[in-house]
């Protein structure tokens, strides 16, 4: 549940930083519905590593957003 999640309140990245959540906004989530997401794998990775697969993955299902917030958010996952 992403209500009461912001930009204001520091929970996500305004679209020009790369939108996405923020780590404080990952941990909030976590806590608040018990569930395991984690922060946008942007660095360099090894072929094949856990952190590579997160990447393609979210590569091939985010293809299809052509708004200015999804727009950012795979320019920086670097897809």
């Amino acid at each position: 549940d992403m209500k009461g999640m912001s930009q204001k309140s520091g929970d996500k990245r305004p679209t020009d930083k790369g939108a996405g959540m923020t780590a404080k906004g990952v941990a909030k989530y976590n806590r608040r519905t018990g569930g395991n997401l984690k922060t946008a794998v942007t660095g360099k990775v090894k072929r094949g590593s856990k952190d590579a697969k997160r990447r393609k993955s979210f590569c091939a299902r985010s293809k299809g957003w052509s708004g200015p917030r999804g727009k950012a958010a795979r320019s920086r996952w670097k897809c």
